[in-house]
């Protein structure tokens, strides 16, 4: 069992970072960056007398959008379907709040 532990941590180890940024890509002549929210998690199991159990993990990845170079600077141009998907849980805490404060007034 710590054998492969010890593989999964040194397989995740820097995984954040490389997957967040991509390798920066050439489109028509223009230098892109691709850039994703990327969370993933394991989990392991045990042993007993009684018999073992088990584990897993899974893991996100987003496409958020990619940098690109204009005037020299760098600008985030975002992907706009992740975008919304990101703030619907966003939105749906705002009515759920404004529903209660609606409520609590009306009191």
């Amino acid at each position: 069992m710590g054998n492969t532990f010890e593989s999964l941590v040194d397989t995740f180890r820097n995984m954040g970072v490389t997957r967040a940024y991509g390798t920066p890509v050439a489109v028509d002549g223009q230098e892109m960056v691709p850039v994703a929210l990327v969370t993933f998690g394991f989990g392991g199991g045990s042993e007993s007398d009684q018999g073992a159990s088990g584990g897993g993990g899974g893991g996100l990845v987003l496409p958020l959008g990619v940098y690109v170079t204009e005037n020299g600077r760098p600008v985030f141009r975002p992907n706009t379907i992740a975008v919304l998907a990101c703030l619907v849980p966003l939105v749906g805490a705002a009515g759920v709040a404004l529903r209660r404060a609606i409520v609590a007034a009306r009191k």
